[in-house]
């Protein structure tokens, strides 16, 4: 499917909150932070940004990479697991904000929610009017126990957007599934308001979920793993990243890794790590660039592209 990702943009809370200013507060250390995740800060919104608001400014800044504007957008893909507010839809306050008319709707896949995104805005495509625009977003800060150190640690907030439009480009393979059984292992129990984490189980399933789908949506399109040129993996945890990029033949150069930076951001950590990428030059026109998520549910979503 032709499939150029014409622009890219990243929106960041103003706070930064490091592993020192959380050891004021918990009882937890940097290097007990940093050995089980690998992060060294986190960003953290203040009362007066919202899960809109940092996807309105991803979508801008994404609009603008791009040279197109809010009118021309065909329709809008929100991911996230943390609305703004039930009804209605992120996406229309988004949407809103930024002056457009066009659909939208709003996606909830957890960590895999940018993939899942992309891969139904490249549905969308063929016949939309305009471009399509995907933002994964997330205020994960609003559903935190705060006191609990072993999920405090890990979650944070920003948003990051791209403009999809019909180029040299291409979307080589798909891969996408639930396995609802695992839900007990990383949920926000019924009547409950914060996250809940089994850590352990989280991470003995990641490591086979990623190799297995990432393979899953390389074998499609007829490529072995190992012949990726990037590869963007869910920014959960770097000893997760490592072993997955290891089984999958994929060398350490070739991986993108900014959690020690951002932590997790769920739904928006894949599009905020390869806009990263492409400000670094890491991607070039040719490229096989690999993205594989993974979180609640559990759900998983990897996608294949040929960078235009």
């Amino acid at each position: 499917m032709s499939l150029a990702l014409t622009g890219l943009g990243v929106a960041a809370p103003e706070r930064v909150v490091t592993n020192a200013d959380l050891e004021a507060v918990l009882d937890t250390s940097d290097e007990w932070i940093r050995s089980r995740s690998g992060i060294r800060e986190r960003r953290w919104a203040g009362p007066h940004e919202s899960t809109a608001s940092f996807a309105v400014e991803a979508v801008a800044n994404a609009l603008k990479a791009a040279g197109r504007t809010p009118d021309e957008v065909g329709f809008l893909v929100l991911a996230t697991c943390t609305p703004d507010q039930l009804l209605p839809h992120t996406a229309a306050a988004a949407a809103d904000a930024l002056g457009m008319r066009c659909g939208s709707f709003d996606l909830h896949a957890a960590c895999a929610g940018f993939v899942t995104a992309l891969v139904t805005g490249a549905g969308l495509l063929p016949t939309s009017p305009g471009p399509v625009v995907v933002v994964g977003v997330e205020r994960l800060t609003q559903i935190l126990d705060h006191e609990d150190r072993t999920t405090a640690v890990l979650f944070a907030d920003g948003a990051g957007a791209a403009v999809l439009e019909a180029g040299d480009g291409a979307l080589l393979g798909w891969d996408a599934g639930t396995d609802g059984s695992l839900r007990p292992f990383l949920e926000i129990p019924p009547g409950g308001q914060h996250i809940h984490m089994d850590g352990g189980e989280v991470f003995r399933r990641a490591v086979r979920i990623v190799v297995d789908s990432a393979g899953a949506a390389c074998a499609r399109a007829g490529i072995a793993a190992a012949d990726v040129d990037v590869f963007v993996p869910h920014q959960a945890n770097t000893r997760i990243i490592e072993a997955a990029a290891s089984r999958l033949g994929i060398p350490a150069e070739r991986t993108v890794v900014n959690l020690d930076r951002w932590g997790n951001t769920s739904a928006a950590s894949i599009a905020i790590a390869l806009a990263e990428a492409e400000a670094a030059g890491r991607l070039h026109a040719g490229d096989r660039v690999l993205l594989s998520g993974f979180g609640a549910g559990m759900t998983w979503a990897s996608a294949l592209l040929r960078w235009a």
